[in-house]
């Protein structure tokens, strides 16, 4: 067992997670705290808000990376709440939520019905 294995295996241990039953992986953090991620998931850093970027850095331990651009070929971990089905997902982009919310009520209004046009003809009062 080299001694980056060795780190890894004393840093990381498999909970179940107590929403929905699937396994996450707890993983020190490099502030001496724990933080539960979704066990083998690893998307580029790009398509994740900075402030949910998980880097696993040289000691075993993780960090947020939050570097503005990210380096394109960076991969990073996610916490396991953002992918439980079970969980609440934060807001993550407080401008996208409300364009979601704007397109949702736009959405709806497209659904309604035309009012009724009036009569061509007005009728005969006598």
């Amino acid at each position: 067992m080299g001694a980056d294995e060795g780190l890894a295996r004393l840093n990381t241990t498999t909970f179940t997670c107590p929403y929905c039953g699937l396994p996450q992986e707890r993983v020190a953090t490099q502030d001496r705290d724990w933080v539960m991620l979704e066990p083998g998931m690893d998307p580029l850093v790009h398509t994740v808000p900075p402030e949910h970027r998980w880097i696993t850095l040289v000691d075993g331990t993780v960090t947020v990376y939050a570097v503005a651009p990210p380096v394109a070929e960076q991969r990073c971990r996610i916490e396991h709440r953002l992918a439980c089905p079970r969980q609440q997902l934060p807001d993550l982009w407080p401008w996208l939520t409300s364009l979601r919310e704007e397109n949702r009520r736009a959405s709806e209004r497209q659904d309604e019905p035309e009012p009724p046009m009036p009569p061509t003809e007005l009728p005969a009062a006598g």
